[in-house]
């Protein structure tokens, strides 16, 4: 059943039993999210485990299968009324080449309705802020990848969503450029943004998460704060983030490959 606002509380991002199948592949499968607003939510899972599937249907770039979600109370069916809350970064910014960044951010701007001068002041600072002040009226088809990053970066948090998506938001950047990211993400958290972040940079999330997700095989094996979740790991045989990822998931393939096996016995018996 369809949620309201008021019923949603201080739920910033909800998913009941969403999922996505291609053909026979499955994607997703029944994903359960409960993120409340001002959070920093690490999204962790291995290559192909479905992290951007799951930021592409929670961003209604990619429809579910099944299940439902809610983005600050709207359903994700309501696309117009998502896109309001929501920012997204992914992996690799789809920017437009042949403009500047300036006139790349002016555009992102306008769709957005945000007024002229306001526009410029935010424009102006994050520029500064990312070191792109220079570079901001050179054609983006020159950028490099961390140029890029950053301008597209700057582009999903100019219209101060509530929610924040960002998939692998460090990757390309130098040291100080991925600090001034670590910073921003920070920022947001404090002033009640929520930021849903995937990324392969364990020390990231270590350091900004709140609370941590894994996906493996398309289904959630383990949720928790950090802390939680290193403490689990100190019971086995290690104490770090690390460790919890590659147990999580070795385990969830350990399980996968035993149910196969005894239905391929099954099978044989049948």
């Amino acid at each position: 059943m369809a949620q309201t606002d008021t019923e949603s509380g201080s739920l910033a991002i909800e998913a009941a039993g969403l999922s996505k199948h291609f053909g026979d592949i499955v994607a997703v499968e029944d994903l359960d999210l409960a993120i409340e607003s001002g959070t920093v939510y690490g999204f962790l899972g291995p290559n192909g485990s479905g992290k951007t599937t799951t930021m592409r249907m929670l961003t209604t770039l990619t429809r579910p299968t099944a299940g439902e979600a809610w983005i600050a109370g709207v359903p994700i069916t309501n696309r117009e009324g998502v896109i309001e809350h929501v920012g997204y970064l992914p992996e690799e910014p789809p920017l437009f080449d042949e403009l500047t960044a300036r006139e790349y951010l002016r555009h992102v701007a306008a769709l957005h309705d945000i007024p002229g001068t306001a526009a410029d002041e935010r424009i102006e600072g994050y520029l500064d802020r990312f070191g792109l002040d220079d570079a901001a009226d050179r054609r983006i088809d020159g950028f490099s990848t961390g140029m890029r990053k950053k301008t597209g970066l700057v582009g999903a948090i100019l219209h101060e969503p509530t929610v924040i998506f960002l998939d692998e938001p460090t990757s390309g950047l130098d040291p100080r450029a991925a600090r001034t990211v670590k910073d921003l993400i920070d920022e947001l958290a404090e002033g009640e943004t929520t930021v849903f972040l995937s990324t392969h940079i364990l020390s990231v999330v270590d350091e900004l998460a709140d609370d941590v997700g894994v996906l493996h095989d398309g289904r959630l094996v383990a949720e928790g704060s950090p802390s939680d979740l290193k403490r689990r790991a100190e019971e086995g045989t290690g104490g770090t983030l690390e460790d919890v990822f590659l147990a999580v998931t070795a385990d969830h393939a350990e399980e996968y490959a035993t149910a196969g096996r005894e239905a391929a016995v099954g099978d044989e018996r049948s």
